[in-house]
């Protein structure tokens, strides 16, 4: 299988660009003397001063511009791709977190729904050699085949979050068939890794720990019934994302779209990534760690078990991920110590 390497002589338009993936995807494109234009309207989601830390990291590459904006500002969308008229558009801006759309729905219709929108329309009325977009596992639902596959029905969402990133989907093949814009969709499973989300629980699990505070585990304390998921170190999915930036679909379906996974295709008990955290936490620390524990139900919207096939994209552009959750948690624990300065 062949596939196009990465065009360093064409201009990338990155939204969510001060986000977890965002900014490892920008920085990997700067380190190949590619021109990469940032997006990000620096929301308070989650730790403020995180995203500043990422956009500080970018900024000393001479062909990296940033541009302070929310994408559901359909002129400043429009504005962006008229100034700049890049090549490809990656949209990796949205609206994250599977319980907070229960509590806050209208921030995932706003970003979501209408900035992905105006990222469509933007592409349509200054076309692209290729669109490439967050999509996200979560459209899987409670689905109890296992290993996940692109083909497999994903109509029962059971989060708003989950729901927007399916209809992102089926706006962007609508797009596609209409004006052929070539369009990729990305389902990420779980992707965690040094200068993350704090919103995610390994993340959490970090910060309580040296709060003196329990960990929360939403599994009911059941061992047997444990939640897998499908954990993706962030160099792996940077790596998959990398190879298809030069690689847009052709028609498939009356549509050049096409889906795909990005997974481990490894999926891990819960229990399992929490006692490796531990362990690696303890290496960073040279001191034995061990979390208090505190189990309780799961939250709506949660899903039992993420497990990603990732054959299509094996297939697509020869690549598979290889980071083990021991290797890829002691990447971050070393990371969060020294940016904390816990040790």
């Amino acid at each position: 299988m062949t596939y196009n390497t990465l065009d360093q002589s064409k201009t990338y338009l990155i939204t969510g660009a001060a986000g977890f993936i965002g900014y490892y995807l920008s920085k990997k494109l700067l380190e190949q003397g590619c021109r990469v234009i940032g997006i990000d309207n620096l929301n308070d989601y989650y730790e403020i001063n995180l995203k500043y830390s990422r956009l500080d990291l970018l900024k000393p590459y001479k062909k990296f511009t940033f541009i302070k904006g929310d994408i559901s500002d359909k002129a400043m969308v429009l504005n962006a791709f008229s100034e700049y008229k890049p090549h490809i558009a990656v949209n990796l801006a949205a609206q994250a977190g599977v319980r907070y759309s229960i509590e806050n729905p209208d921030a995932y219709i706003q970003s979501n729904i209408i900035g992905f929108f105006n990222m469509l329309e933007a592409c349509r009325q200054h076309p692209v050699d290729h669109l490439l977009y967050a999509s996200s596992s979560s459209v899987y639902g409670a689905n109890s085949k296992v290993p996940f596959e692109e083909s497999d029905r994903v109509d029962h969402p059971i989060s708003l979050y989950a729901a927007t990133k399916k209809s992102n989907e089926l706006m962007a093949h609508t797009y596609s068939h209409l004006y052929k814009i070539p369009a990729t969709g990305l389902r990420f499973f779980t992707v965690y890794g040094p200068l993350g989300r704090p919103d995610m629980a390994y993340f959490g699990f970090t910060r309580d720990y040296f709060a003196g505070k329990p960990i929360k585990i939403f599994n009911s304390g059941d061992f047997e019934n444990d939640l897998y998921r499908d954990f993706t170190y962030i160099d792996d999915i940077v790596e998959g994302i990398e190879r298809l930036l030069g690689n847009p679909p052709t028609l498939q379906e009356n549509a050049p779209h096409l889906v795909f996974n990005i997974g481990n295709n490894s999926p891990e008990k819960l229990m399992t990534f929490i006692e490796t955290l531990e362990k690696c936490l303890s290496l960073s620390l040279d001191r034995e760690v061990f979390f208090e524990k505190v189990y309780e139900p799961m939250k709506p919207g949660d899903v039992p078990a993420t497990y990603a096939s990732t054959e299509l994209l094996e297939r697509a552009v020869a690549f598979k991920p290889k980071t083990s959750i021991e290797e890829g948690l002691q990447k971050f624990t070393d990371w969060y110590c020294e940016y904390y300065r816990l040790n």
